[in-house]
């Protein structure tokens, strides 16, 4: 045989397996790097994952999409850069070491040892490479994993300490005193960008706290609080100097707070004794609301700032400057106290006796029971609001005056907007929208942590005050007399290195932060390089990154530090295109997770449907940036449409090819010797080999699977069943090699087009269709270049014209499916009325498709059809009220076809009910196709096709005839015949089906390959029928048996 035989199952697991065996064996992944060294360059930067977690089913979307871009230019000859990366540093990297460990919290890594719990997360960091590196080989996301970027490797951190010198010498990098997101758990500040991934919204309890005027007989100034577990700490009353304050009198108590809240809070039952402005307010002494802590005079009094509002609350803040951004100002312009009784594990100091070392948040209800038990609560309210909780151990986070480290990105706000202008993102409305609102807010970036495993802050301190920022190991080098030669750059190897002060020659000691590790992978474009230490060359020519894609909680996270990164160094974006992709949800649209018991393993379905079924899922159920609902019976579905239909197609090629020992090679496609229907598939293969080769430059993805899936089903269920018996015809005429040139070509075509998206199955294809009988082609499809159109093939009046024919199908099927008359069944004739006429081919190819004798385009129907109106309620009703029943009787009475005429002309109908004319339009009425009888019509689009149902007697037989062809074809199936075995068919039944039988003996055996079809004892594989209501009984054999 020519080619390998074909299996028609749809089990594509164990041949996956296969091929990834060939790409092994074979290199192809590297052979397809060298083929385009030196062609134009296409870059892509890795997302980097961290290996101490276990990838996910997002995860293999997100690699899927990846790929297919990169295939793609790949076999569109770009030298792609696909080198692979991991994320290696911060929190979930401790988290997880402290857990394998039993130990938990900053004193017990001091305690276990800063050196050895290093080596230990070193480690935990390739705890699932292996996973990772599985999952990326099986769903063929070909990376370079044999020389990833690694953001631990001194390399790597080297580059990130050259950066941070620079943004140091814009003077972009500065120590502050600022209220920080602060997780207590991990005892470390977050980013604004990673404070923007962990909001929850939670269901608290505000207070509205009673603080006593001094000198003044149950008179309090109402403040309220969302956070009651501040109020310790609290040293002022802040108001708005401009608004309106008053004194109401309330339930025997005088209350102090902003008029306008009065009646929402207070509701009735009050009176209002005095008003005043805030300002007037300013000064005024009040108590401390908790008798264990002391009084101080530099606190505890009125003060006055604009960002006080009245929207909710009373309009009077607590404020206590250790925990608030307008607290700890307003605390520094009035010289107040500072009141920080919380330590950095989030619990009470001892200075709050009653509540001495428990966890603040825990204490809230304790502090309200407090505030009641001595008449200084007002009211505690439950309220549900969103509260930022650490994106990496869950726990809610403390706004905490703390000494940090930050990068002034306020500064480059401007250019950071205007880098975020070049660059193309998909959706586009992220530009604008999630991702350019938070850069127009952007904050300081909170650079520092107080951990342990990250990358060293590379700023030194002396005593005097001085600070040193150094950039590379040979700056630290040439200014510390205590660097030893082998010097790892992570703490605490680091920290005993010390410099000379350029300022007063003292010793300088590195300040303990390691940095946010969004900096680490914000920095790949030229750190996973070494750059600027090595590899300038390959740095200058890839940057900035052609392309980048990931998950949507990236937009604020990776997506914000690459671009933040390089706006800071280089002044310029590092991507071009970005791909923000939605998350996999389950079948019901809920977000995936361990305690829902929702979460699907890869593998699992991996050794179910295969890779390519998976990807093809993610490519032709939604757009990437869209949520993708993951369904295994989904994943079925979208399996079978497309690349069952294609597997099949292939199949029929590979079966007839290799009964007719048919070899492409040994010929020619002859375009100017191409029938019709030839030249249609062709013309639509060209069409989508366009389409699709100018989606995937342009990042779009669905819209090109979509279209290859339209194509395979055209191809399938119009080319090659139109052109069956051109397959089976005897001999090897031209119309024969026509047929299966035309097929072999848009099979391959087809193929090296869904390379990208389908690697495995276009392979397996590739190499049985093409390398079988073509060794010079080259060794892979994926070494392949995408195909070229050849514009002269696309013919756009051919392709409408089969357009219109397969709209004249569909209408002509429903109508038959309408009169319950079976396909094979002849009709007689069939009218169309359309704005369009059909060469005499098509209509030939319409009339044999529905097994029609004749087709006839007309003008005019109305003999074959008419219309039915009915009033359209919700417009009539209002208008004609009681007339209602006297209109639908009218509408009954009238001519369809002269209504729709008059209605058509005038855009009106008038009808005369009892006795009043009243008129209709179009939007009034319910317009449906009546049907005559003798005759089924559907209306659709402007056209209109009409069946005559009227059956002669000979039109009868003949459809009888065809469900015995029908028949014994299915009994060959059933046999296991072969499709070019011979056979005999035997037969007996009632009076009327023999004498068809014996009238139509020469064309039934002609259509089945029967020698002989005769009158006797069925024999061989038998079976009975009803066929239209007669009894026969038939048998099958092979001749020779």
């Amino acid at each position: 045989m020519l080619y390998e035989k074909v299996s028609t199952d749809l089990n594509f697991v164990d041949r996956e397996q296969k091929v990834l065996e060939f790409w092994k064996q074979n290199e192809i992944f590297k052979k397809s790097i060298k083929l385009r060294e030196g062609n134009p360059r296409f870059t892509w930067i890795e997302g980097p994952p961290t290996a101490n977690g276990k990838p996910h089913i997002g995860h293999v979307e997100t690699r899927s999409i990846k790929d297919l871009i990169l295939r793609y230019r790949v076999m569109k000859g770009y030298d792609v850069l696909r080198k692979g990366g991991w994320d290696t540093h911060g929190l979930p990297v401790e988290l997880e070491v402290e857990k394998q460990l039993g130990i938990s919290g900053k004193p017990q890594i001091e305690n276990y040892g800063v050196e050895p719990f290093i080596k230990k997360c070193k480690e935990s960091v390739w705890k699932y490479s292996n996973e990772w590196e599985k999952m990326s080989d099986r769903v063929a996301f070909w990376a370079d994993m044999d020389d990833p970027y690694v953001t631990y490797h001194d390399t790597y951190i080297e580059s990130e300490w050259w950066a941070l010198k620079k943004i140091w010498e814009k003077g972009l990098l500065y120590k502050g005193h600022k209220v920080v997101p602060y997780c207590p758990r991990c005892g470390t500040a977050l980013s604004s960008h990673e404070v923007a991934q962990g909001y929850k919204d939670v269901k608290e309890v505000s207070v509205y706290a009673k603080f006593p005027v001094v000198g003044k007989e149950n008179e309090y100034i109402l403040a309220w609080t969302t956070t009651p577990w501040t109020l310790p700490s609290n040293v002022a009353l802040v108001v708005n100097a401009h608004e309106d304050y008053c004194k109401v009198s309330y339930k025997g108590e005088i209350l102090i707070f902003a008029k306008a809240l009065v009646e929402p809070l207070l509701k009735e039952d009050y009176e209002i004794i005095e008003t005043f402005k805030g300002a007037d307010l300013q000064g005024t002494r009040y108590k401390c609301l908790f008798d264990f802590l002391e009084d101080d005079p530099t606190g505890f009094y009125v003060v006055t700032d604009d960002y006080v509002t009245l929207t909710d609350g009373t309009g009077v803040v607590h404020t206590a400057p250790a925990f608030g951004e307008d607290d700890y100002r307003v605390g520094r312009v009035f010289g107040l106290p500072f009141r920080q009784y919380v330590d950095t594990q989030g619990n009470f100091t001892s200075e709050v006796t009653p509540w001495a070392g428990k966890f603040v948040k825990d204490c809230d209800k304790q502090i309200i029971k407090y505030l009641e038990e001595n008449g200084l609560l007002f009211a505690a309210v439950p309220f549900e609001h969103s509260y930022p909780f650490c994106w990496r151990c869950d726990t809610p986070l403390l706004y905490y005056a703390r000494s940090t480290w930050f990068i002034e990105m306020t500064k480059v706000r401007d250019k950071l907007v205007a880098n975020n202008e070049t660059i193309e993102w998909y959706p586009d409305n992220v530009k604008h929208g999630r991702f350019g609102n938070f850069i127009e807010n952007v904050i300081d970036w909170g650079l520092s942590r107080e951990r342990y495993w990250g990358t060293p802050l590379p700023v030194w301190e002396c005593e005097c005050g001085y600070f040193h920022t150094i950039g590379s190991v040979e700056e630290l080098r040439s200014m510390s007399d205590d660097c030893p030669e082998e010097l790892e750059l992570h703490k605490p190897y680091i920290d005993a290195v010390h410099i000379k002060c350029p300022k007063c020659g003292k010793q300088m000691t590195r300040v303990p932060e390691v940095i946010d590790c969004w900096f680490d992978s914000g920095s790949a474009p030229f750190a996973q390089w070494h750059y600027p230490f090595e590899n300038k060359d390959i740095f200058e020519k890839r940057f900035p990154a052609d392309f980048i894609a990931e998950a949507v909680d990236q937009t604020r996270g990776w997506f914000y530090s690459m671009l933040a990164v390089s706006t800071l160094v280089f002044d310029e974006p590092s991507y071009k295109n970005c791909i923000s992709m939605g998350h996999v949800l389950d079948k019901f649209g809920i977000k995936m997770s361990k305690h829902k018991g929702n979460v699907v393993d890869p593998w699992d379905v991996m050794n179910k449907q295969g890779a390519d079924a998976i990807r093809w899922y993610f490519y032709v159920n939604s757009a990437p940036w869209l949520p993708c609902r993951f369904d295994d019976e989904a994943v079925d579905d979208s399996q079978r449409k497309f690349m069952g239909t294609f597997w099949n197609t292939y199949a029929f090629y590979v079966l007839y090819a290799n009964i007719d020992n048919f070899n492409p090679m040994e010929h020619k496609l002859e375009y100017d010797k191409l029938p019709p229907m030839d030249k249609w598939i062709l013309s639509k293969l060209q069409t989508l080999v366009k389409y699709v080769d100018n989606c995937l430059f342009t990042y779009k993805i669905t819209e090109p699977a979509r279209a290859l899936q339209s194509f395979v089903d055209d191809m399938s269920n119009w080319y090659v069943r139109r052109s069956r018996e051109r397959f089976w015809a005897k001999g090897m005429e031209q119309d024969k090699i026509n047929a299966y040139m035309t097929l072999y070509t848009a099979l391959v075509t087809v193929s090296k087009a869904a390379a990208p998206m389908i690697p495995f199955m276009t392979e397996e294809i590739y190499q049985n269709l093409v390398r079988s009988i073509d060794k010079d082609a080259p060794e892979s499809i994926h070494l392949c270049d995408f195909p070229e159109v050849h514009e002269e093939q696309i013919d756009k009046e051919l392709e409408n014209n089969m357009e219109h024919v397969l709209d004249l199908v569909v209408m002509g099927r429903a109508c038959r499916n309408a009169s319950n008359i079976k396909n094979r069944q002849p009709i007689g004739k069939m009218f169309v009325k359309a704005d369009f006429d059909l060469p005499e081919f098509y209509q030939e190819i319409v009339a044999d498709e529905l097994n029609v004798k004749n087709v006839k385009f007309t003008d005019d129907v109305r003999d074959f059809t008419s219309y039915s109106f009915k009033p359209q309620l919700k417009t009539v009703g209002p208008k004609y009220g009681k007339m209602l029943g006297g209109i639908k009787a009218a509408l009954n009475d009238i001519d369809g076809n002269a209504a729709m005429d008059e209605l058509n002309a005038t855009g009106a109908l008038k009808l005369d009910v009892n006795g009043q004319e009243i008129e209709l339009f179009k939007e009034d009425l319910l317009i449906d196709t009546a049907q005559i009888e003798g005759y089924e019509s559907v209306n659709d689009n402007g056209i209109t096709v009409v069946l005559d149902t009227n059956l002669s007697p000979e039109l009868l037989e003949e459809g009888f005839v065809r469900e015995i062809i029908s028949k014994i074809q299915t009994m060959r199936k059933e046999a296991d015949f072969e499709v070019m075995d011979r056979i005999k068919v035997t037969y007996e039944g009632s009076e009327k089906a023999e004498a068809v039988f014996e009238k139509n003996n020469t064309l039934i055996a002609g259509e089945v390959l029967a020698d002989e079809v005769v009158k006797a004892q069925p024999d061989g594989y038998v079976k009975e029928w009803k066929i239209n209501g007669e009894a026969v009984t038939m048998g099958v054999e092979k001749k020779g048996e």
